[in-house]
């Protein structure tokens, strides 16, 4: 039976570790606060609560994490520079900023150590179900190694090309869309009681409009710089969102997200691009 580590076993972690027994896999298990890692061992013999980082990836095949953010990952893995086996594996599901990703990926090349970046987007469910999105960068014939086992983990593995650090870009990428999108929804909150009318009943109009579906659309105009003819004029646009903030201002709330976007619409008027489509507002002008 192949053996696994599993570093962090919070709600992600733990939900993968459920997994990997129902592929099949003995897991050792190591987190911070032992308690965690104890409540999954406890009645399923294929899991190991471990005590230490050590102990947790002593004859594993694979060494898989799941903590919160650069340091913790560092802070983990560190301690066992010089101590694991060369041409260990050490795959990390952790949402980390792009360039310290590369940084490690190189320290931890440079110590014999195969190290892979695969942030996911999967919540827990998706976790012990297998389902969801993947997400993997760097060399090619380690993707190629691990297409098995990762795939085995979730519904699907998406290689983004060779060098190390762009899984871990486009994971922020879809981590801020997922969080503006919230964002957007409190400045909706806000608009509705404003005018009075219930939260619950005005997120009821995504019931039968889904804006979602116009991203792939607005997206590709953007990168193809393609703002004539336009669907939505800029200046039509910043119009609206006046009236979005004063109706706000007379129900006594006020609006987060969309005074920034205000801005960046006031911004593109002023280069003399209001008759273009909104779009051109939001992108990052060239010098």
């Amino acid at each position: 039976m192949t053996t696994i580590a599993f570093l962090g076993t919070g709600l992600m972690g733990a939900a993968f570790v459920r997994r990997a027994r129902t592929n099949g896999l003995a897991v050792r298990a190591w987190n911070r606060s032992p308690s965690k890692a104890q409540a999954l061992a406890a009645g399923d013999a294929g899991i190991t609560a471990c005590a230490s980082v050590a102990d947790a990836v002593r004859g594993a095949e694979r060494i898989h994490l799941s903590l919160g953010d650069d340091a913790s990952v560092d802070a983990v893995l560190e301690p066992l520079a010089g101590a694991l086996p060369r041409d260990a594996w050490v795959v990390d599901h952790t949402t980390t900023a792009v360039r310290p990703t590369a940084e490690r990926v190189a320290r931890w090349d440079a110590r014999g150590v195969r190290y892979v970046h695969a942030p996911v987007f999967m919540g827990p469910a998706n976790c012990v179900e297998g389902t969801g999105w993947m997400l993997i960068s760097g060399d090619p014939a380690r993707h190629a190694a691990l297409q098995g086992p990762l795939k085995a983990m979730t519904g699907s593995l998406i290689y983004l090309g060779p060098e190390p650090g762009r899984a871990a870009a486009f994971k922020l990428f879809g981590n801020l869309t997922l969080l503006g999108l919230l964002g957007i929804l409190g400045d909706v909150g806000r608009l509705a009681a404003a005018v009075g009318i219930d939260m619950k009943d005005a997120f009821s109009l995504f019931e039968h409009f889904n804006p979602g579906q116009t991203l792939p659309q607005r997206a590709k105009r953007i990168s193809a710089g393609q703002y004539t003819p336009p669907s939505f004029e800029m200046s039509m646009a910043r119009k609206d969102l006046r009236l979005m903030v004063e109706e706000a201002a007379r129900g006594g709330q006020e609006l987060q997200l969309i005074p920034a976007l205000a801005k960046l619409l006031d911004d593109g008027i002023a280069r003399g691009e209001g008759q273009l489509d909104v779009a051109a507002g939001v992108r990052v002008p060239g010098p």
